[in-house]
């Protein structure tokens, strides 16, 4: 049986607004990532109130931008209700970036009893040095990021890393890997990486940035800014964010109707042999007509 019991309210949320809207706004965004985490089974319920499999331990990635804040504060939320079964380490990474103010984290984070680890490791240098003037440093400060999680991740006997990314991410990824890739994908809510022994996961795969962005500000989230990535022009990925804000602004909604799209996949309207057997399709078996294509 689970337990109901609520333990003290987390600090954070000690002197949150008040106000119906911010109400509607944080139960709108806890409900999302609850909801992520039941459908794409991030957590294995039954199987730890049972004893079946210990509690498991989460990294939970802080950059210390919004989205990462964001995260954070919901699954707080979730923990402290009952719903999130799950030992949480926040984990920000300094890269060594110059001016970085390394005291805002941590202190942020010890004062609203936060259980955290602080990595310092100079991947700055290593992406400023190895990628050439005028190329984007995300890629590569990407690659070496993400092996220095899953370092501390197996490290701190989790089975996770959790990061920040929204809905609007999943689409500017989906629009950068057809436009410039060649292939339909997107992030997914949960991954295995190639070792096979420390998962990825989304909750907030479905919240929109434009919630977070307001989450963040009424939780007053000291928010520091990326100067590595951010500070250059014609990213690929800003390219595709005010191409999305464009079709939004033409036809309001469009965003969620493209997010409902990846959960509405129809292998067999596509052209990849190896998700559908075309060869095998013969007359007498089961169609899949298609009204809305025209001939």
């Amino acid at each position: 049986m689970a337990d109901t019991t609520l333990s003290p309210i987390p600090a954070l949320f000690a002197n949150t607004p008040s106000s119906v809207s911010f109400k509607k706004l944080r139960k709108r965004l806890v409900r999302g990532a609850l909801e992520v985490i039941d459908t794409y089974g991030l957590v294995d319920r039954r199987a730890i109130e049972t004893g079946e499999k210990p509690r498991p331990k989460w990294l939970v990635c802080l950059s210390g931008g919004k989205d990462s804040y964001g995260l954070l504060a919901v699954l707080l939320d979730l923990q402290w209700q009952g719903a999130l079964p799950v030992d949480l380490i926040a984990c920000n990474l300094d890269q060594g970036q110059p001016g970085f103010p390394r005291h805002i984290l941590p202190d942020w984070l010890t004062k609203n009893g936060v259980t955290h680890k602080i990595i310092t490791e100079d991947t700055y240098s290593i992406v400023t040095e190895k990628v050439p003037e005028g190329r984007t440093y995300c890629s590569m400060c990407s690659r070496l990021r993400r092996g220095i999680l899953y370092r501390v991740a197996r490290q701190e006997g989790c089975e996770a890393i959790v990061l920040g990314h929204h809905r609007d991410d999943a689409l500017a990824t989906f629009m950068m890997n057809l436009i410039h890739g060649g292939r339909l994908a997107a992030m997914p809510a949960k991954l295995l990486n190639d070792e096979g022994d420390v998962q990825v996961f989304r909750p907030l795969i479905t919240a929109a940035e434009d919630d977070l962005a307001r989450f963040a500000e009424a939780m007053e989230f000291p928010i520091i800014p990326c100067n590595l990535c951010g500070s250059q022009d014609g990213l690929q990925r800003v390219a595709m964010n005010r191409l999305l804000s464009e079709w939004e602004q033409k036809k309001p909604g469009t965003r969620q109707v493209m997010a409902r799209a990846l959960t509405n996949v129809r292998p067999s309207h596509l052209h990849d042999p190896r998700m559908f057997d075309f060869a095998g399709l013969m007359l007498g078996g089961k169609g899949e007509d298609d009204p809305n294509v025209p001939f």
